[in-house]
């Protein structure tokens, strides 16, 4: 404990570590104020009274995503969303259409035409997005709350709506440049985390026996240990260098490993297969009045039904293996042993080296993308325990996952500021990927 207390003492040494720390927290802070200010023509004392919907289905974890502006009706409602879907899509369209694939491959400037293409792709995405939204505020009991012409709370909601998503994007990508973490995923999970003391209230005080709320929090600390356990998990293939001569000194040698990792798609399958989980609700919020979208968007909305879960494990597993493939290139790694003059004992270099990386990713990724599923349907078998619904959401699925990998990856990130520096990190004997 005592070497952890030095290590937060360092981070404030470093006077860079320390400036993109207090940045990250001042541009949380500013996400956290807009999503308490209500959109133009609502009054927010009225939808509080009139609001009868419940924040079980999908929308109430739609509504932890955004940290809870959603069922506010705040100006960032739609939160960071549309720009996941937006890029689920451009990289969807990277595998099939040969103009994103040569965008990919040509560097810097293909990645910065992305980038544009998937903003783009956010504003529309968020401009349709927000008219359902829209249309779902004037339905029901909650059109009460708004106070201006319909036709006006339509215009200006659309507008206000695409303009708080799009600043939300630029705040992500300004922590990403400025701060440290990744800024979309820290958005996401401050969002959540803004829920967690709420929900562990209210199960602890529905629970009349303490000891049974005591195992619950033993069960949820068991799975969060087996989320790190994977997601820290690497398959190590060792490379031997061979020796050579630069002027008097002599390289190579020796023996390093390539590190492949059980997820290497990190926390981002999760997060795009809820995105694709929230398309039929959002099309059913355009028609309120059929039952057909009706029925779909309550089935759909059941995020603790067994259809759901089925539906969201295979998701979930099949984007594993894309996000990893996309990630995650053998051919490219096989290039760069090649050119270092590194090769796997037993295995040619070139063709082979990359087949056998291939293979082996291939494998470990299975059992990486069934853990993921599983996880991420958890909640339903929490719920069906007993567990409130609220409290069920932190028992695995997208909230715990991105809580775990977000966590992982930004503390990963100022480890490696602390040792660049030749500072201790938070742990000497532990796994932390920013050490190796």
């Amino acid at each position: 404990m005592s070497s952890f207390a030095e290590s937060v003492r360092n981070i404030w040494k470093i006077e860079e570590l320390r400036r993109r720390i207090l940045f990250t927290l001042g541009i949380l802070v500013v996400y956290r104020i807009g999503a308490y200010v209500t959109l133009p023509g609502v009054d927010a004392r009225i939808l509080a009274d009139v609001s009868d919907q419940t924040r079980d289905g999908l929308f109430g974890l739609f509504d932890m995503f955004v940290g809870g502006a959603f069922f506010q009706a705040g100006i960032f409602a739609l939160g960071i969303m549309p720009y996941i879907t937006a890029s689920i899509i451009i990289q969807l369209l990277g595998a099939v259409v040969p103009y994103f694939q040569k965008l990919q491959r040509e560097g810097e400037d293909g990645r910065r035409k992305i980038t544009q293409l998937t903003r783009y792709g956010t504003v529309g995405i968020t401009a349709l997005q927000s008219i359902g939204y829209a249309i779902n505020l004037l339905s029901g009991a909650t059109g009460q709350a708004i106070v201006v012409n319909s036709t006006f709370f339509m215009i200006t909601t659309v507008i206000v709506l695409t303009a708080g998503t799009v600043f939300v994007m630029w705040l992500g990508e300004r922590i990403t440049e400025k701060g440290i973490g990744n800024g979309i995923s820290l958005l996401i999970m401050i969002g959540i985390i803004a829920f967690l003391p709420t929900s562990l209230l209210n199960e602890f005080q529905l629970k009349s026996n303490f000891f049974i709320f005591l195992i619950e929090i033993g069960a949820l600390v068991l799975v969060t240990a087996g989320i790190v356990l994977v997601t820290q998990g690497t398959r190590r293939i060792p490379v031997q260098y061979a020796k050579r001569v630069v002027g008097r000194r002599v390289y190579g040698g020796t023996t390093q490993y390539l590190p492949l990792r059980v997820n290497a798609a990190g926390v981002m399958p999760i997060i795009f297969a809820q995105s694709i989980m929230f398309i039929p609700s959002t099309i059913a919020a355009f028609f309120p009045e059929s039952s057909f979208w009706l029925a779909v968007g309550t089935w759909t909305g059941d995020i603790f039904g067994w259809g759901y879960s089925l539906i969201f494990f295979f998701v979930c597993v099949f984007f594993t293996y894309f996000y990893t493939a996309i990630a995650v290139n053998p051919q490219e790694m096989a290039d760069t042993m090649k050119r270092q003059g590194g090769f796997i004992p037993g295995i040619r270099p070139g063709k082979q080296t990359s087949e056998f990386i291939d293979n082996i990713l291939t494998r470990i990724t299975l059992p990486g993308s069934i853990f993921l599923g599983l996880v991420a349907i958890l909640p339903a078998f929490a719920a069906q325990a007993g567990i409130t619904p609220g409290f069920a959401s932190f028992y695995g699925g997208t909230s715990l996952l991105i809580l775990v990998g977000v966590t992982l990856d930004t503390l990963q990130q100022i480890e490696s500021h602390l040792l660049m520096r030749h500072y201790d990190g938070f742990m000497k004997s532990g796994r932390v990927r920013g050490r190796r």
